[in-house]
């Protein structure tokens, strides 16, 4: 792989003689191929041959002669190949002496290794700077333009490296004769090789060796995100094929041990071809939309092993587990899916558990160690959960409940239907017969639909891309988990509801500023909400409007706030959140003169942000109080791990307007939103504060504090959160710019007010704590 050094310096003087050298050498085979065609060729064809010349010499000089026209070809070939490689190299390598000319222009240094950094530091700036000051969106364009260059020489160089070996070709005595026309149509044979050599080892079933998975897995690499390939090898498979396969892989009956000895290399074949899948679902041609429309016709048909019977829903969603799959595509076949289960259950979801599990068989369909795939529901969730935009249609629209029949007008909510209708099936899983999964995946599709973002967007790449449409998705999703505690606890997806509510902590705040739990409207003037250019990013109906009551902000925080993972993630947003609002709304660091009427959108932030942690601390020791017995083990390290969200600093990225927060919080980024996209000096300041910890403390020391009544460790954690609901504040006091004596009027002014803030939250009739019937 080239490297950003070796793009910005390789000679191309060399290149650039060969492909020179290469265009001449063709005029020269070209004449020796009009010589011989007209010579040796013809001459050959007109002369009397007899006896063995006729049979062996006549053949032979036709095939000399051949062998003239062959080499022109091949040069030509190489010429063109060689001369498209130069023009991809040289335009890369304009792209970065481009953009390392235009950098220092905006503020930015870029290495000799390609890292990207501020020219000048913010901290290092001086009082009188006026230079450049890059925002993160000027960072990230840099970066791009120069991985685009990088990877348009990597590609160029792999894809010229692998045709100029086959046009050399491996017989010592002939010459190959193959043509390319330049890069494009060498790397679409190149692509079409692939997926024929790809496609051979899935006609092979499960006869296939573990080497022979092993090179389909590497042809599925080599080939990632080309669209070219996917579609070759989707339609060389075919939509029968494919089903086939996988259905014939999960039933071990027919003495094969592929998949018993080597589900390892299974696991990642799945995510490769639903990768691949996914990749050629982008394609309009008539071959892929004829592969779509035929996809979603078998879904509801049956295929027969020897000891096992599929759906073609069952095995297609399994391979839509991982890519982004067409949006249109994703839609019809949810909808036809959805279709198929009503037809099966005869409309009573509750029934869904016996409608897929025709023959009460345990086919392996599904490789990624969790469950064994026999829910179709669960696979297309997981689709939807990495398409934004399907999910958000889909969870904003309603689905037929008789197709057959267009005017009857009978459907219901897709919404309504997979999170309150639908008895998710159980399954055998590794942890259990259970629909853990199910759930799992329905939190990963809200989550994109709400966020608009897949639900396992890496950290750095996060965005606040929220639309009207997510919002109505997230309007529905608060209604429905803030009405009851059960229906969070029981479908287990806390997790994924509690990144939801991290995305929208802006308009949570703007609710909680309004004292009426039921009011519409926002306060006028207030410093919180998803604005942009001066307007809601939800609709400018949403300006003076409230995307939620406080009423239904309360209800769903709390709720949330009741699980481990709801408390920590909201807890450490909404501490971002209020930094943030403080950074945009509150005085620069070194001003001059401070006013108390300069502290205004501070004092309110800082006061809805104290009341939001009353909210979610009460909520989360009001859940414990009914989990464990008191004065337990259990409930001391439950308690003192509420405090363990401090720890979210570490892993931190900030980009595209958000904070995405991994540290503590296991693989998925948390997303919480800024006031404003650049980082503001209080913001820096908190994240690199060192935090108390009761939970650290407990590790060290958990015999002695053990020896305190429950109580008393509970009034504990509840100072130490009220603490560190105040780190905000701390933080934009000890920001760099402030004189002492601004510093201390401000940590007097501030302190003052909001010290009795979070007593507010207890103003508030918070859900009642869930407790599991019997």
């Amino acid at each position: 792989m080239l490297t950003f050094d070796e793009v910005l310096h390789v000679g191309l003087t060399g290149l650039d003689s060969a492909v020179t050298d290469w265009s001449a050498t063709i005029n020269k085979l070209r004449e020796l191929e009009e010589t011989a065609e007209n010579g040796l060729r013809n001459k050959a064809d007109k002369a009397d041959w007899a006896g063995e010349n006729a049979g062996i010499t006549k053949s032979f000089v036709k095939k000399t002669a051949k062998e003239f026209s062959d080499a022109a070809k091949v040069a030509e070939s190489i010429r063109n190949v060689l001369r498209d490689a130069l023009s991809e190299f040289k335009s890369a390598q304009k792209s970065l002496e481009d953009v390392i000319k235009t950098a220092p222009g905006k503020g930015i240094h870029i290495d000799a290794e390609g890292i990207v950094s501020y020219l000048v530091h913010p901290d290092r700036r001086s009082k009188s700077y006026d230079g450049p000051k890059p925002t993160e969106a000027d960072f990230e364009a840099v970066r791009a333009t120069i991985k685009a260059a990088i990877d348009k020489a990597n590609e160029a160089d792999e894809i010229a490296s692998r045709a100029l070996r086959t046009l050399v070709g491996k017989d010592k005595n002939n010459f190959s004769g193959t043509e390319y026309s330049g890069l494009k149509q060498a790397a679409k044979a190149q692509d079409a090789e692939d997926a024929k050599k790809a496609a051979n080892i899935v006609k092979k079933g499960d006869d296939a060796t573990p080497e022979e998975i092993d090179r389909l897995n590497k042809y599925f690499k080599d080939n990632k995100d080309d669209r070219y390939f996917a579609e070759q090898f989707a339609v060389r498979v075919g939509v029968k094929g494919g089903i086939e396969y996988w259905a014939d892989l999960g039933d071990p009956s027919d003495g094969s041990r592929l998949g018993l000895d080597h589900a390892k290399k299974i696991k990642e074949l799945q995510e490769n071809w639903s990768m691949t899948l996914a990749t050629a679902s982008h394609s309009n041609s008539e071959d892929m939309t004829r592969w779509k429309s035929d996809m979603i016709k078998s879904g509801d048909e049956v295929f027969r092993t020897r000891g096992t019977s599929v759906y073609g829903f069952q095995v297609m969603s399994n391979l839509m587990r991982d890519g982004v799959y067409e949006t249109k595509f994703l839609n019809d076949y949810g909808k036809s899916l959805f279709a198929a289960e009503q037809k099966m259950t005869r409309g009573n979801a509750s029934n869904a558990d016996l409608a897929w599990n025709p023959s009460f068989s345990t086919s392996h369909l599904n490789w990624d160690g969790k469950d064994l795939g026999r829910d179709p529901m669960n696979g297309f969730m997981e689709a939807l959960g990495h398409n934004p935009k399907a999910s958000t249609e889909f969870f904003n629209s309603k689905l037929d409940l008789t197709p057959e029949n267009h005017d009857d007008n009978k459907n219901v909510s897709a919404f309504k239907y997979f999170t309150e209708e639908r008895d998710w099936p159980e399954d055998n899983t590794k942890d259990g017969f259970s629909n853990k999964y199910g759930y799992d995946s329905l939190g990963h599709a809200l989550e994109s639909a709400t966020i608009g973002n897949a639900y396992d967007t890496p950290a750095g790449e996060f965005k606040d891309v929220r639309t009207e449409d997510n919002a109505k998705v997230m309007q529905k999703v608060v209604n429905f988990y803030g009405s009851e505690p059960k229906y969070m606890h029981e479908q287990g997806i806390a997790d994924s509801l509690s990144r939801m509510g991290s995305a929208y902590i802006d308009e949570f705040n703007r609710s909680l500023e309004q004292e009426d739990v039921s009011s519409e409207y926002a306060q006028p003037d207030s410093p919180f909400g998803a604005f942009k250019d001066g307007h809601s990013r939800f609709g400018e109906e949403y300006d003076n409007k409230l995307l939620f009551t406080r009423g239904d902000t309360v209800d769903f925080m709390g709720i949330v706030a009741q699980s481990k993972e709801g408390h920590a993630q909201m807890s450490a947003a909404q501490s971002i959140y209020t930094t943030s609002v403080m950074d945009a709304h509150g005085p620069n660091p070194g001003s001059q003169q401070l006013k108390d009427t300069d502290l205004t959108d501070l004092k309110t932030a800082l006061r809805i942000g104290s009341e939001t942690h009353g909210i979610l601390d009460y909520s989360r020791m009001g859940q414990i109080d009914k989990d464990f017995e008191k004065d337990t083990e259990e409930r001391a390290k439950a308690i003192a791990e509420t405090t363990e969200w401090v720890k979210f600093g570490t892993g931190a990225a900030i980009a595209g307007g958000v904070v995405a927060v991994t540290g503590g919080f296991g693989a998925a980024a948390v997303l919480a939103p800024l006031a404003v996209e650049t980082v503001g000096g209080g913001l820096s300041t908190y994240l690199g504060m060192e935090t108390d910890d009761l939970a650290e403390q407990y590790e060290k020391d958990g015999r002695e504090l053990m020896k305190e009544k429950s109580d008393k460790l509970s009034d504990e954690a509840l100072l130490l959160g009220e603490a560190n609901a105040q780190k905000p504040k701390e933080a934009y006091v000890q920001a760099p710019g402030w004189s002492q004596e601004n510093r201390n009027f401000l940590e007097e002014e501030l302190t003052k007010y909001i010290k009795d803030s979070r007593s507010h939250a207890r103003d508030d009739i918070l859900p009642d704590p869930y407790e599991k019937e019997d």
